[in-house]
């Protein structure tokens, strides 16, 4: 790791190489990673130029100071996110490093049209399996999986939402392996977050370094609000030209309670919630001070199982009761769709290649990592004969919860998750380790008081807005592990996150 001295050094020298040097000389456990601002050679990658030259060199004694400002912009902005668990209960500022993570405009294409792709295929996917169910008819996904999946919802057959739109939202985790190739990780298509910080970190970014944005030619995010009230305002069943919109959270604890507010205000709609509801007559009303005011469009950020107390847990005080009965007589709408869960469970995860070949007639351009499904004897005879090869997760669990990466796991860890697929191996899926790409961060202090910059490994969440048209947010939310070898970016973990910058050329 190299302190700012050494690369003010770099500065003088009018060249990058001295902070090549030094800089690699930080990967140690990191060698076989891709990196993203630095090929094999030392060379800056597309576009990195500008901020080696700009920033890390130009402003490398003011990284303490720009990070200071940084996280005082986010306390101002109220950028937090609370986690479950946490004895102190006090909310916390998501971390930031200032070093932005750059993807070229070539890259991006090919990415936006995979992504588009995928979305289109899993939204396929829901509505057959929430219809004629062919896919599992023809044994391309099997039944059971399906049907036995915590994630479905027998409710939710028959009921087919505006334009067949299931999924309106979408953030498709992404990782680069060693090969430079991005992968999809995972997906989601529930109640997907994040995207809050990628707008507060352009905005915190524009007022740090205006100059180098502008010179980068880094693609706008923040018409984002813009385009999702347009998309949910393409699902209002009942043709009004100007329908009304509301957001519902499950509250004030919800970790990511933040965004909900946020996205509230940017589009301009209620923020409401399971008590401010009521549903009369198959129609869905909010309660104001001037009476009900019917709500055609809802923008849920609840979970399944607390939506609708009728038909799913009925201890839930955070839903509204009757709300599935209005969505099947058709008095409203719902983003995302109720029963999508099924479509990011990550045993089903593996079948996502095979549902973009069925329903689009398409090879994928994203590839998925290998996963193998330990429901299957034979692949779960071959895992648990080298446990400590493969990254174990559950197949319902979110947030890096459950999950048990082999080689840096403890015996007992691996003991444990032995016992616990033995138990029950439906509910497990096994991965090969993915050396997932690293990106220059902020790592602390060196010796000398300058602050150090080391590789940390990066992941990188895409959102994806599906209504008369597909949308792609130019851009995303890159998650860094701030633990120097971690390969856990969430926020709930320990992780942090980096401005993403599209260029538009």
């Amino acid at each position: 790791m190299q302190s700012a001295a050494m690369v003010q050094s770099a500065g003088e020298l009018g060249n990058v190489a001295p902070f090549w040097a030094l800089y690699r000389a930080a990967h140690r456990t990191n060698l076989e990673a891709f990196d993203e601002m630095f090929d094999p050679q030392g060379r800056p990658r597309p576009g990195y130029s500008r901020v080696l030259a700009d920033f890390l060199i130009a402003h490398a004694d003011r990284f303490d100071e720009i990070r200071t400002r940084a996280d005082r912009m986010f306390l101002n902005e109220g950028v937090t996110f609370n986690v479950y668990g946490d004895s102190a209960g006090a909310e916390r500022i998501f971390p930031f490093d200032p070093i932005p993570r750059l993807i070229d405009a070539q890259t991006w294409s090919q990415l936006e049209a995979g992504l588009i792709q995928r979305v289109r295929a899993l939204n396929a996917f829901l509505a057959d399996v929430y219809g004629e169910g062919t896919i599992l008819k023809e044994g391309i996904v099997p039944n059971d999986l399906i049907k036995t999946s915590p994630q479905f919802r027998r409710a939710a057959a028959g009921i087919i939402p505006p334009h067949g739109a299931y999924i309106t939202v979408a953030g498709i985790d992404l990782v680069r392996a060693a090969d430079g190739r991005f992968h999809v990780l995972e997906d989601n298509v529930r109640t997907p977050s994040g995207v809050s910080y990628v707008i507060k970190n352009r905005l915190v970014m524009t007022r740090l370094v205006p100059e180098l944005i502008r010179a980068t030619g880094a693609r706008s995010v923040e018409h984002y609000p813009a385009d999702l009230l347009a998309c949910l305002c393409e699902l209002a069943p009942s043709g009004k030209s100007r329908p009304t919109v509301a957001l519902l959270t499950p509250g004030a604890y919800n970790s990511a309670f933040f965004e909900h507010v946020f996205l509230s205000q940017q589009m301009g709609v209620e923020l409401v919630e399971g008590r401010d509801l009521v549903c009369v007559d198959h129609k869905l009303y909010m309660k104001t001070v001037d009476g009900l005011r019917q709500v055609d469009v809802l923008y849920r950020r609840i979970d399944d199982d607390f939506l609708d107390p009728v038909v799913f847990r009925p201890d839930s005080m955070l839903g509204v009761p009757g709300l599935t009965s209005v969505l099947r007589a058709g008095g409203a709408a719902i983003a995302n769709a109720i029963g999508t869960g099924v479509a990011d469970d990550k045993a089903v995860y593996a079948y996502t290649p095979a549902m973009i070949r069925y329903y689009l007639g398409e090879e994928p351009i994203i590839p998925i990592v290998e996963t193998c499904l330990l429901r299957d004897p034979d692949a779960r005879r071959m895992v648990l004969r080298e446990l400590d090869r493969y990254v174990i997760k559950p197949t319902g669990a979110s947030g890096g919860y459950g999950v048990v990466i082999g080689p840096s796991a403890s015996d007992r860890e691996l003991a444990q998750v032995r016992e616990r697929i033995e138990r029950a191996p439906a509910d497990y899926i096994a991965q090969p380790v993915v050396q997932i790409s690293v990106h220059p961060t902020i790592a602390g202090r060196g010796a000398d008081g300058g602050a150090q910059i080391a590789p940390r490994h990066i992941d990188f969440r895409p959102f994806v807005l599906l209504g008369a048209r597909p949308r792609v947010l130019p851009g995303g939310l890159t998650r860094v592990a701030l633990r120097e070898g971690s390969l856990i970016v969430n926020s709930s973990q320990g992780g942090g996150s980096k401005d993403t910058w599209v260029l538009s050329s």
